[in-house]
């Protein structure tokens, strides 16, 4: 089947404004007529059901969670980036669209990231209208701060709990359509297949989590906002919980998966400390808007720091390789994630690494605790030459602007990051790949749409930082629910679903023989096993940077354990009851099927761009020398897979990607 991403004609900057006036629209009496199912509840799948409900239609939301509020999006810390240019410091719709598109290394669509930097504005507009507590400076307006790989301001927050206070507030706005009856809200119940009849989504299969019971859901059409895929490592900054399933069953039922092994890996995270880790924990990128990275110069400072011996506060300021700042002085410290991640991981694969793993570099807030606190001492009218009182007054400005991260990291790690630099090293975080959709947001399944992080389409190889919450609020209020409508007038008469048909059956029956299989393998080993080892491939020989060999061993590696986790995996307990391990069962054997397909992807694109490094492809000489090489002539398209009943079956489409108005060039950042 040939893509077609329906992206309108005419000039970038009228795209969506003509499509919006072009598109079939479903009067208001009439949406009333008409059911659809969400799947998922974070700040993509909140804000849709609720925008949906208040439009009219009969809204089924559906979340694995106990509550919609215990959604991934809750994790998110730092911001959300809008071009509203209240710094004055010339952002603009265009600089916003043009940081995104070069972010993701001119890999993803014009059309769709000028979309997403024009609405960004009235994503703030609306949650302040919701009583989102953003940060506001001294006059009362909203304060913005920094993120990677810009150079301007755009970066909304509340404090470092931005994601909770964005998901409350479309949380209120669901329970709001909770109460009038146009949402069906189901807890607790999870999704395991997508039900397909006259070649259109028309429903759902889910698994009631509490009982186990099997049900049956029918709408017009089901909308994935189900999050990303981090956890195909095992160890991520993801909930625990979160998965592919969702998405892999759309995939197995006709959805192509697009781009999969564009996966980002986040330079600020707290570093493994051992076997017996389930997760990663993030810091917020917002950190490095004053923290400053860096490692020892001399190896013997590391190994004096790791046996004990030497505190790095010891270490004189010219025994310190700043080494970001030394190697992008444009932009210092807020280099976009791909580039900090890589250069933290050159430091320490080099042997200066300054945990006892040798995988871990610092994050030091002296510099800006002494700067702020000259300031406060300076308007106060106070002695700014008194050390100890500047210290007191800075460590304050920063305990205002991050205190509940600097809480979280000594909470964790038994340390007072105050005192003491952080210590932080990159970890699997966010998937810019996923299924693909045209402008509309709908996948190559009619009727079938996937939003936020589930779907490929506005972040290319690499998402900046404070992108992640833009595009969720973006997809549920702004967009989805204006290109929904088109696909959905031709309904108006349809009436209702039933799901008393053969399609419903064979999906109902599809699902319970997995179940069956699964409880009833008296394997040796639980699921875990198979999880952490299907991990440890991942992150070694698919994860930070890659190479021809390793994804051919990591492939074949993969298709030996999935044989080996359907024939060994052990599940205890039953299926008609409370069964976590059958529910993480489910989920892994989705990982297995979609590690590979990663590999598969990772291999056929043989050049480096954003968050895919493969060790071939490298700038060897030249200001650039050491970063990743992209090809342009060969590899300027979205790689969209079409299953065939195995993951090395998959057969590649390619949506060649059009830049008209913006130019590929270097993506420098020094």
């Amino acid at each position: 089947m040939a893509l077609d991403s329906k992206i309108p004609q005419g000039p970038l900057a009228d795209k969506w404004t003509k499509h919006k006036n072009d598109i079939n629209l479903v009067n208001p009496a009439n949406k009333r007529l008409i059911d659809v199912i969400v799947v998922g509840t974070g700040l993509a799948g909140g804000s849709a059901a609720a925008t949906l409900a208040e439009l009219g239609y009969n809204v089924k939301a559906f979340c694995f969670q106990d509550s919609p509020r215990r959604a991934h999006s809750i994790a998110a810390q730092g911001g959300i980036n809008a071009a509203k240019n209240y710094q004055g410091d010339g952002d603009s719709t265009y600089r916003l669209f043009y940081d995104t598109v070069k972010g993701g290394d001119y890999r993803s669509r014009e059309a769709n990231v000028y979309r997403l930097a024009e609405v960004s504005a009235n994503i703030i507009d609306q949650c302040v209208a919701q009583g989102v507590p953003f940060a506001r400076d001294y006059g009362g307006l909203l304060d913005n701060r920094s993120f990677g790989g810009v150079l301007v301001s755009r970066t909304f927050y509340a404090k470092g709990q931005t994601g909770q206070q964005l998901l409350l507030g479309a949380y209120s706005a669901m329970n709001r359509q909770i109460g009038r009856g146009k949402i069906k809200m189901y807890n607790r119940h999870e999704m395991l297949d997508v039900v397909i009849v006259d070649g259109k989504a028309r429903g759902i299969i889910t698994r009631n989590l509490v009982t186990g019971e099997i049900e049956r859901h029918s709408a017009h059409a089901v909308v994935l906002g189900t999050g990303g895929y981090g956890n195909v490592f095992f160890l991520s900054t993801n909930a625990m919980g979160s998965n592919v399933t969702a998405a892999w069953k759309a995939h197995k039922r006709g959805a192509y998966f697009a781009n999969p092994c564009y996966t980002q890996i986040h330079p600020t995270c707290i570093p493994v400390s051992g076997d017996h880790q389930s997760k990663l924990t993030l810091m917020s990128e917002s950190l490095r808007n004053d923290g400053r990275i860096w490692v020892p110069k001399h190896m013997k400072d590391v190994e004096a720091i790791r046996a004990g011996k030497l505190k790095p506060t010891q270490i004189a300021e010219e025994d310190r390789d700043y080494y970001l700042e030394r190697r992008y002085p444009a932009f210092g410290n807020l280099v976009p994630r791909d580039v900090a991640s890589r250069a933290a991981k050159e430091r320490c694969d080099a042997g200066y690494g300054v945990n006892a793993t040798g995988e871990a570099v610092y994050l030091d807030f002296a510099s800006a605790i002494m700067r702020y606190g000259k300031e406060q001492a300076h308007i106060k009218g106070l002695n700014e030459d008194d050390a100890a009182l500047v210290k007191k007054l800075g460590q304050e400005v920063v305990k205002t602007k991050y205190g509940n991260l600097f809480q979280m990291y000594e909470k964790i790690v038994d340390e007072n990051p105050y005192e003491t630099p952080m210590m932080i090293y990159p970890a699997v975080h966010y998937t810019m790949g996923g299924i693909w959709v045209d402008y509309n947001l709908q996948t190559t399944v009619p009727g079938l749409y996937a939003i936020g992080e589930a779907n490929f389409s506005d972040h290319g190889a690499n998402r900046l930082g404070a992108s992640a919450l833009m595009q969720g609020l973006a997809d549920g209020y702004f967009v989805l629910p204006y290109t929904i409508g088109d696909y959905l007038a031709d309904d108006i008469r349809t009436g209702p679903i039933s799901t008393n048909s053969p399609e419903f059956d064979e999906a109902e029956k599809n699902v319970r023989e997995i179940i069956d299989k699964l409880v009833n393998n008296n394997g040796k080993h639980p699921v875990d096993y198979f999880h952490k080892r299907l991990g440890k491939i991942m992150w070694n020989k698919v994860g930070m940077s890659r190479n021809e060999k390793g994804l051919k061993e990591a492939i074949d590696e993969i298709a030996a354990l999935r044989k080996e986790f359907w024939e060994d995996v052990r599940v205890p307990g039953g299926a008609n009851e409370f069964n976590e391990e059958l529910a993480k069962a489910a989920r892994v054997a989705d990982f297995l099927e979609l590690g590979e397909l990663f590999a598969k992807d990772a291999l056929h694109r043989s050049e480096s761009c954003g968050g895919h490094f493969r060790e071939e492809s490298v700038e060897e000489d030249g200001p650039q020398k050491g970063e990743a090489k992209r090809d342009d002539n060969n590899f300027t398209y979205v790689a969209a897979w079409e299953y065939k009943g195995e993951p090395k079956d998959a057969v590649l489409h390619k949506e060649d990607l059009e830049f008209n108005d913006i130019e590929l060039k270097q993506r420098s950042y020094k």
